[in-house]
């Protein structure tokens, strides 16, 4: 029958021997197999194909056949096939081609079109003929169903080994597996201080990305142990990123438990497959204290909720956030009142400060509608804070001691890995010393290589101890008795020291989200703030609103009154002058000048001092020489000789005269008999 298949058209075209094993394992120990496949090639000689028509094709040697995108040799098969250059396709069994049925079926169908045949250790097959494509199809679900059973049966075994916790997985840095099959620390003390830092440090700032800032503004390294290459198992030293260190934060085998099914593998449409991860409620096996770790299950518990409360301020919802720079004592813990949602922060500012104002904008955002409301943090702030000095005065003697504890401690901890990093470079530079002196003096280029390393190694650990000095200096200089001291003084000084503007807002704030879980604010004829506590109390306050800037804007009814009588006897600058003499300002706190007092008779509708002398009957330099038929300096004359006294003047000096009842004033003339003007009586 297999000879009734082959034809003359097949035997002018070439034949195609496929040639693999899953693994290089397989290639190396397993080689009769392989010896088998190779010896098909016999085969189509005796189908009566010439020596050189036969390809084999044996690039996919070590690779699996559950997929055809990494296997060249296959797709190279393929377009052979495609391009109706096979007479006959030769593999040992089908799983020799593929372990995958859509592969598998797509090279029957290029088969069945160019009429290529097909041949295994069983016998030929064309799969233009439909029982002999059942029979190729139905050995290609074998094969496909024969990967399975082999990979559940390992699945299963690896499930019941994780329901044990027993299952062997890389442990994380800092962790290693002892020689008893138990995990343990890491008996490197550095190693050990590093993670237990970034532990501390978030605990501390309540922020990832706060951790790595600490890190790199004190210079401190983090490791990482290499998983791959041919520096494997070597520890890699390195300033932190971000993503390092929430892979810390996150990961659970910190805290001494033993978690399986914290990601899943999924297959691309290209063959290829990408790790996701799963969350925290699928995990399929989590068994917490397990082994030993650097934090207890809820410590970690405690920073997975902080770490997600951080996470939400970039969400959807952003519901809340870490502590911010702004000064806006509540960001992240108001509530709408109206509608129950979030307030975000709006910044704006006011007499040459940045002020808070708390908005409600998720039905604007939402829905397309009106801001629920807005509510100054100017006034809402002060009497948080003032309520939380009220409840915070009584601890603040311990918290004092603490803070100093733990200056102290955090002093401490840097300074110890710093130490050990410098210690570690020490060994470094003593182990190149070692291997420089241990070679062949004759051996130069070894020689030379060692001694460029040693040097290398020297010159490293010269530079850490350089350091390691200048930021001992340092930070004993922060932390000298007068530091002490003022940390002591806290309990006394605790309203002060709030207001200190050299506080971070961070700080406050971090204070604030320990005593505080929420705020909500309800803006009516007046606000209020409900502050619901952390351990369930709340506290209601009811604030006044803050005026209307028109209304801080406009000067007192007092002050408008004095300006209304000094008009009397003085003019704009001379108010401004008792004005600010007597210690009144504007609503700016600036001191008043022409302008102002100006602005003030024109919005009151004050007369000025001019028309207040004009109503009492005095007269211009004009009307007085007009009146007495002199010349204009005649008048200004008259004036600086007491005849007549003037009442006001500006800057052009001019003025208002006034002149006294019952008299007249004789003019003088110059001459021979000159004479001077004189007041005399007037007749009756």
């Amino acid at each position: 029958m297999a000879e009734l298949k082959v034809t003359a058209d097949h035997l002018k075209r070439d034949a195609y021997l496929y040639v693999r094993q899953s693994t290089l394992r397989q290639v190396a120990e397993h080689g009769e197999s392989t010896q088998r496949q190779y010896a098909l090639r016999d085969r189509a000689i005796a189908g009566g194909w010439a020596a050189e028509q036969i390809h084999v094709i044996d690039r996919d040697l070590g690779k699996s056949g559950s997929s055809a995108t990494t296997r060249d040799g296959f797709q190279e098969l393929v377009s052979e096939v495609a391009l109706g250059k096979a007479g006959i396709v030769m593999g040992l069994e089908v799983s020799r081609l593929a372990r995958n049925s859509a592969d598998w079926h797509r090279l029957i169908e290029l088969c069945a079109l160019t009429a290529t045949l097909i041949l295994d250790e069983d016998g030929v097959y064309d799969p233009a003929e439909f029982n002999d494509r059942l029979l190729l199809g139905l050995k290609g679900t074998m094969s496909e169903a024969e990967l399975h059973i082999l990979k559940a049966r390992m699945r299963g075994g690896q499930i019941n080994k994780a329901r044990r916790g027993e299952l062997e997985m890389c442990p994380p840095v800092g962790l290693i597996y002892r020689t008893d099959g138990t995990i343990g620390l890491d008996p490197d003390a550095q190693v050990q201080n590093a993670i237990r830092l970034v532990f501390e440090t978030f605990e501390r700032t309540g922020s990832a990305i706060r951790t790595v800032r600490f890190f790199r503004e004190q210079g401190l390294l983090f490791p990482r142990r290499l998983r791959t290459g041919f520096n494997k198992g070597e520890l890699l030293w390195a300033l932190p990123q971000h993503a390092r260190i929430l892979q810390v934060l996150h990961n659970p085998r910190y805290a001494g438990a033993f978690v399986y099914g914290r990601t899943r593998i999924r297959h691309l449409p290209d063959g290829g497959t990408a790790v996701i991860k799963v969350a925290r409620a699928e995990w399929q096996f989590v068994m917490p204290g397990m082994h030993q770790g650097y934090i207890d299950w809820e410590r970690f518990e405690l920073n997975q909720n902080r770490l997600a409360d951080n996470a939400r301020a970039f969400s959807g919802e952003r519901r809340s956030g870490p502590p911010r720079e702004g000064p806006a004592l509540l960001q992240g813990r108001v509530l709408c009142g109206l509608c129950g949602e979030r307030m975000g922060v709006h910044y704006s500012r006011e007499n040459g400060q940045t002020v808070p104002i708390y908005v409600c904008q998720e039905t604007a955002v939402r829905r397309a509608g009106k801001s629920c409301q807005t509510v100054p943090g100017k006034v809402v702030d002060p009497a948080v804070t003032a309520l939380l000095i009220e409840m915070m005065t009584p601890m603040t003697l311990a918290v004092s001691l603490e803070v100093q504890r733990e200056l102290e401690a955090r002093v401490a901890e840097t300074d110890a890995l710093r130490r050990q990093h410098v210690e570690r470079l020490r060994y470094e530079a003593e182990l190149a010393r070692r291997r420089y002196m241990k070679v062949d003096p004759d051996n130069r280029l070894v020689a030379d290589a060692l001694e460029a390393e040693w040097n290398d190694k020297l010159r490293l650990h010269t530079e850490a101890a350089a350091d390691y000095e200048r930021r001992s200096r340092e930070q004993a200089a922060a932390l000298d008795a007068d530091m002490r001291h003022r940390i002591l003084d806290l309990a006394e000084q605790l309203p002060r020291i709030w207001q200190d503007p050299r506080v971070d807002a961070r700080e406050r704030k971090r204070i604030l989200r320990l005593l505080v879980d929420d705020v909500t604010l309800v803006k009516a004829d007046t606000i209020t703030a409900h502050v619901r506590l952390s351990g369930g109390a709340t506290r209601t306050l009811v604030l006044e609103r803050p005026l209307p800037i028109a209304q801080i804007r406009k000067f007192k009814p007092e002050l408008v009154a004095i300006v209304d009588r000094m008009l009397d006897q003085h003019c704009d600058r001379e108010i401004a002058e008792i004005l600010n003499r007597d210690g009144r300002r504007t609503w700016e706190t600036k001191p008043f000048n022409l302008k102002k007092v100006a602005w003030i008779r024109h919005a009151y509708k004050l007369s000025s001092r001019y028309d207040r002398l004009r109503r009492r009957g005095m007269l211009t330099t004009r009307e007085v020489a007009a009146k007495f038929g002199v010349a204009r300096t005649t008048i200004h004359e008259w004036g600086r000789q007491g005849l007549i006294t003037k009442h006001y003047a500006d800057s052009l000096n001019r003025g208002l005269w006034s002149i006294p009842s019952g008299i007249m004033i004789t003019k003088g003339h110059g001459g021979r008999d000159a004479k001077h003007a004189a007041i005399v009586p007037s007749p009756q």
